[in-house]
């Protein structure tokens, strides 16, 4: 009699379709990747980890949230490369085949929901160990975590100067609030330009709109801040708007962290964020940055932040979430 525990293998190789894994099937990773210890991705093309914090919002909670719905989502992509091997996106004609590239998932960072420095530490410590050895991905978590992963990404690979591309409805340069103080999801920014290897000049904004304060466009000319608010967005494209942002970033630097605040795009299509910001950036317009900045070589990481699924029950705002990430991925990988 054969062993019992044989029997399973014998099914999957025996039987058609066994290795194809279903979208709402399996472990919850990105893009159903392998599931990796921190110190072994030095072989795959991508790591990605989340941060489930959003202790450091300002508005509405729900952030942390954001990666476990994140990588859900993600698996739809994953089956469908698996179902139908190599894909043709049918917007563009491109042939595209996920298997060109390979994506790791770390899991989640350890976070202490009421001691937001100590969250910045682990932040900063498992990013660097990320980008010391390949191309780190963070799934947020409110924005301040885009600043100790910055911090991270620069300690762990020893660039001396490092630009930005946040693509965001807010400027989140608040440098001290006197209800939040100097760290919270409105400050990451400032926070940034306060590291060494930082100045506003490799900082480009991109789909800003809402409320400063009413000295904000001379702060910009100021500091040099390479802004591009919605209404430029609206008025040149957002093509030739990511090209000028990203040549601004780059310039002068070694490379260029991309942070997206799920908030830029128009609530009619990601209603599942913190602080909602009306007139917008459409799905297109965000899927057009991505395939831009995917194809750049300068971008050395990437993160999505402030998606809080509870407050959309259609989950659409994190499927476009995991959709610009994949989109991003597949122009730098895959294309």
């Amino acid at each position: 009699m054969s062993d019992p525990r044989d029997r399973a293998t014998a099914f999957r190789e025996s039987t058609a379709g066994s290795d194809v894994e279903l979208a709402y099937a399996g472990l919850d990773t990105f893009l159903k990747g392998e599931a990796r210890a921190i110190d072994d991705v030095d072989d795959v093309d991508a790591a990605v980890f989340g941060v489930p914090y959003d202790g450091a919002a300002s508005n509405r909670p729900g952030a942390r949230y954001g990666p476990g719905a994140i990588r859900k989502a993600s698996h739809w992509w994953a089956y469908l490369s698996q179902y139908k091997g190599e894909l043709t996106d049918m917007r563009n004609g491109d042939q595209i085949d996920f298997g060109q590239f390979s994506v790791a998932d770390v899991g989640d960072v350890p976070v202490f929901p009421m001691d937001h420095e100590k969250t910045g530490e682990s932040i900063t410590a498992h990013a660097a160990t990320v980008a010391a050895q390949t191309f780190p991905i963070m799934l947020g978590g409110d924005h301040y975590c885009s600043f100790p992963a910055f911090r991270g990404f620069a300690e762990g690979t020893d660039f001396d100067r490092i630009g930005l591309v946040q693509i965001d409805a807010h400027t989140d340069t608040v440098a001290e609030s006197p209800v939040f103080g100097t760290d919270f999801h409105g400050s990451s920014t400032a926070r940034i330009a306060d590291l060494p290897n930082v100045d506003y000049d490799s900082v480009s904004q991109v789909g800003i709109r809402g409320y400063e304060s009413p000295d904000f466009f001379e702060f910009a000319d100021e500091s040099g801040l390479n802004l591009f608010p919605m209404s430029e967005v609206e008025r040149r494209g957002m093509g030739a708007v990511i090209v000028d942002a990203i040549e601004a970033a780059a310039a002068g630097t070694d490379a260029v962290y991309v942070t997206f605040d799920i908030d830029s795009v128009d609530p009619g299509f990601a209603p599942g964020t913190g602080t909602p910001a009306p007139a917008g950036l459409s799905s297109q317009q965000a899927l057009e940055a991505m395939s831009v900045l995917g194809e750049h070589d300068a971008v050395g990481a990437i993160d999505m932040m402030e998606v809080a699924p509870r407050y959309d029950s259609t989950e659409g705002t994190e499927r476009l979430a995991a959709f610009l990430l994949v989109k991003f991925l597949e122009r730098r990988f895959a294309r």
